[in-house]
């Protein structure tokens, strides 16, 4: 006998017809229907990624009366649409102290998923906001080009925008070619003071 006979290979196996005719979608779960489940539904509140299957009708009739928020009292619902409206972060009182930042009290301290973590936030070392309540504004500290230009015209760290101003109107006229009577030294001089006053105002002090 040969080990691979014509006669085997002609041999088919013929498929069963009701496995042929057996549906490939689930059932519908609406109570008393057979429809095909061709259309997923959220199960509810708390259960998220968990659908039901129904047919397209009573997939239908199911989404008018769905409510995510059903049972939630209405305090707990107001919350939720607040904290949306700010991605669920927090906010905070602008010019507080950093040691004393705090969630603003419209916000409620229980906070949805992850956004809890961040009514814990502090802010030790003053990254945000160092100055205290109450105390005069620190004293902006020049660079030495700034420091440069403000000695150039005659003025100290704490000149303000209208200090400067002035003293550069005063020079201005006291070195203008049209006013030295052509002395060099007086237009070196005139060149230094508008160096510096750009400078100053480029670091945005005048």
């Amino acid at each position: 006998m040969k080990p691979y006979p014509k006669y085997f290979d002609k041999i088919r196996i013929r498929p069963e017809k009701e496995a042929a005719a057996k549906p490939q979608t689930p059932i519908c779960q609406w109570d008393g229907c057979d429809q095909a489940g061709t259309h997923r539904a959220p199960v509810g509140r708390m259960r998220e990624g968990e659908y039901f299957r129904f047919c397209i009708d009573h997939v239908r009739e199911y989404n008018k009366s769905f409510n995510y928020f059903s049972g939630v009292p209405d305090s707990e619902v107001a919350r939720f649409q607040k904290e949306a409206l700010t991605g669920n972060r927090p906010t905070w009182k602008m010019g507080v102290n950093g040691a004393a930042t705090r969630s603003s009290p419209d916000f409620a301290q229980a906070r949805s998923g992850r956004a809890g973590y961040y009514n814990r936030m502090r802010d030790p070392f003053n990254l945000f906001d160092g100055q205290q309540a109450g105390q005069p504004p620190r004293e902006r500290k020049a660079k030495p080009l700034e420091a440069k230009a403000l000695e150039t015209l005659g003025l100290d760290t704490k000149a303000t925008g209208k200090d400067i101003k002035a003293r550069y109107k005063e020079l201005v006229k006291r070195h203008h070619p049209d006013a030295n009577g052509g002395d060099r030294g007086s237009e070196d001089r005139f060149r230094d003071v508008l160096q510096a006053y750009r400078v100053l105002k480029q670091a945005g002090l005048c």
